[in-house]
C-alpha cells in the first residue's frame, strides 16, 4: 500500500466529516475560541482574560485567526490525521508497515464515529492526542529528552498529560533524567512567557486552583455505577478494538522479536490511560481520548495476527458506524439544502447565534461584551471584546459549567466573591445573560452585589434561552 495514497483518501475522509460540522461551534471549542478572539485583540491570558485550561489550547487557535466555518473544520481535519501519521509511525516501528497501517485507519475511524461534541471540535482532551502519541514514538526510539519536550507540550494543552509522562518513563527507562529535563524545559519556557507579561499566577489561581476545585467535586449523583456503565458502553462501542487487543495481548510469542517487555510496558499504558480518563469521576466521552491510543496500537497488531479471522472483528466497527453515520448524512443533506439543523445537541449553538444577531444590530465600534453563564461562543460570533476579565460566569458563581444549568451549589465562594466585587467596577456595553432562563437559581440579579450594577443595563432582545442587556448611560 502507498502511504501518500493511504493518507489522502484517510484526509479526505477526515474532511468530509467535519465539513457536515461547519455550521456548528460545540461547546468544548467554544472557551479557547473565545478566550484566542480575546488574545488576537492582544489582550494577555489570564492577566486579562479568564481562562481554566493551559496556555496551548488557545494559542492554538490563533494560527488560523480563530476562524470558524470550514477554515476551523479543515484545520480539525488536519490535526486528526497528524495523530494518525504518529499512530502509524509507532505502529510502524513496533512491529511492521502493516501494523502501521491499520493504527491509522482504526484510529482515524474514531476519529469520525463517536460522540460528535468529543471528536470535531479541538479541545483539551483531543488536541492533546498528538502530542501524546509522539511522546510515546519518541520514548519507544530510545528519544527520551524530545520525548519529555512533547509531553511537556500535551501538558501545556491538557494537565493529564502528567499521566501520559509516567507511561512514557515506563518505555524510557532508565532515562528518566533526560525525560525530565526535556519535560521541565518545555515548561519552562512557558512558564518565563507567563511570568514576563505578568500572568504566572494567574495561570496557578485559574488552573490548578479552580482546576482542584472541578476535579475534586462530580456533579453525577452515583459516580462509581456512571462509571461502569459508561465505560462498558465506551468498550462496547470500541469492542472491534478491545477484542484485537485483547488477541495479541493473549498470543503466544511469536517468532518476530518484539521489544522486551512489550506486552507489560503497553498494559501499564492502557492502566495509566485509563486513570487518566477517570479522573474526577465524569465519564464524559472525550475524557476516553486517553485510552484510545494504546488501544488503537495494541489493536492494530491484534488485527495483523488474527488473519483472515480479522473479518469477524472488523463487523464489530458497524457499531459505531450504524451509531453515528447517519447525523452525518442529516448534516450535509441540510447544510445543501441551506436548512437549519434540527437536532436538540445544537439548539444551544443556535440560540447563541441567533442572541449575536440581536447585538449585532445594536452594537457600534468600541462596544465591548460580557456573557452571563457558559456561553462563550457568542464572543467568536459578535466578534466584540470582552468588557470584563471573565469569558463566563463560573469563577463569578462558583459553580462549574458542567453543572451550572441544573445545580446550583458553588464549589468555591470566596474568590467568586471578590470577582463579582470586580465585575461591578467595570461597564461593558452589552450583557447577555444565557442563564437565568434556564436556572433562576443562579440568575445575574440574584446575587447581591450585582443587583445595583445591574440597573445600569437595560433589555434590548432575546431569545428562546438567552436575554440581551444595552448599558443605558441615562439610569
Amino acid at each position: 500500500m502507498h502511504a501518500r495514497s493511504f493518507f489522502a483518501a484517510l484526509f479526505l475522509i477526515l474532511l468530509a466529516a467535519r465539513l457536515c460540522h461547519i455550521e456548528i461551534l460545540w461547546a468544548e471549542e467554544d472557551l479557547p475560541m473565545a478566550a484566542a478572539v480575546q488574545m488576537k485583540l492582544g489582550k494577555t491570558l489570564y492577566r486579562d482574560a479568564w481562562f481554566d485550561k493551559p496556555p496551548l489550547l488557545p494559542s492554538l487557535y490563533l494560527a488560523w485567526g480563530v476562524r470558524a466555518g470550514w477554515v476551523l473544520r479543515v484545520a480539525g481535519a488536519l490535526y486528526a490525521l497528524g495523530a494518525c501519521a504518529l499512530a502509524h509511525l509507532l505502529a510502524r516501528d513496533l512491529w511492521t508497515r502493516r501494523e502501521g497501517f491499520w493504527a491509522a485507519g482504526l484510529l482515524g475511524f474514531f476519529l469520525i464515529f463517536d460522540f460528535p461534541s468529543a471528536v470535531i471540535p479541538l479541545a483539551a482532551d483531543l488536541t492533546m492526542l498528538a502530542p501524546h502519541i509522539a511522546a510515546v514514538w519518541l520514548a519507544v526510539r530510545g528519544r527520551a529528552f524530545w520525548s519529555g519536550v512533547l509531553v511537556g507540550i500535551a501538558f501545556l494543552i491538557n494537565s493529564k498529560a502528567l499521566i501520559a509522562l509516567a507511561a512514557c518513563a515506563l518505555w524510557c527507562f532508565p532515562q528518566i533524567v533526560p525525560l525530565a529535563l526535556g519535560f521541565v524545559v518545555s515548561n519552562a519556557i512557558a512558564a518565563a512567557w507567563l511570568a514576563a507579561r505578568g500572568a504566572l499566577l494567574p495561570y496557578f489561581d485559574q488552573v490548578w486552583l479552580w482546576g482542584f476545585l472541578y476535579a475534586g467535586s462530580t456533579f453525577l449523583e452515583h459516580p462509581l455505577r456512571t462509571g461502569v456503565t459508561r465505560t462498558a458502553e465506551w468498550l462496547g462501542f470500541h469492542a472491534a478494538l478491545g477484542i484485537a487487543a485483547f488477541w495479541w495481548f493473549a498470543a503466544r510469542s511469536e517468532t518476530k522479536v518484539e521489544p522486551q517487555h512489550l506486552r507489560l510496558r503497553m498494559a501499564a499504558w492502557a492502566a495509566l490511560s485509563f486513570v487518566a480518563a477517570i479522573v474526577g469521576w465524569r465519564f464524559f466521552p472525550r475524557y476516553f481520548f486517553q485510552l484510545l491510543p494504546v488501544m488503537v496500537i495494541a489493536a492494530s497488531r491484534g488485527i495483523v495476527l488474527l488473519g483472515r479471522r480479522r473479518v469477524a472483528v472488523l463487523a464489530l466497527l458497524l457499531i459505531p458506524l450504524v451509531r453515528f453515520g447517519p447525523r452525518y448524512v442529516v448534516l450535509a443533506s441540510d447544510d445543501l439544502a441551506s436548512r437549519a439543523h434540527q437536532w436538540s445537541d445544537v439548539a444551544m449553538d443556535q440560540d447563541s447565534r441567533q442572541a449575536a444577531n440581536i447585538v449585532r444590530g445594536h452594537s457600534h465600534s468600541g462596544n465591548t461584551l460580557f456573557v452571563w453563564g457558559f456561553r462563550p461562543d457568542l464572543f467568536v460570533y459578535t466578534g466584540l471584546p470582552a468588557g470584563t476579565r471573565f469569558l463566563d460566569s463560573q469563577p463569578l458563581t462558583g459553580v462549574p459549567a458542567d453543572r451550572h444549568l441544573t445545580q446550583s451549589a458553588p464549589v468555591e465562594t470566596e474568590s467568586t466573591r471578590m470577582n463579582r466585587e470586580e465585575l461591578v467596577r467595570s461597564h461593558p456595553t452589552f450583557v447577555i445573560d444565557g442563564l437565568s432562563l434556564y436556572n433562576p437559581a443562579l440568575a445575574i440579579n440574584g446575587y447581591e452585589n450585582l443587583r445595583a450594577w445591574f440597573t445600569h443595563y437595560r433589555e434590548v432582545g432575546r431569545t428562546r434561552t438567552t436575554v440581551v442587556y444595552r448599558l443605558d448611560q441615562n439610569r
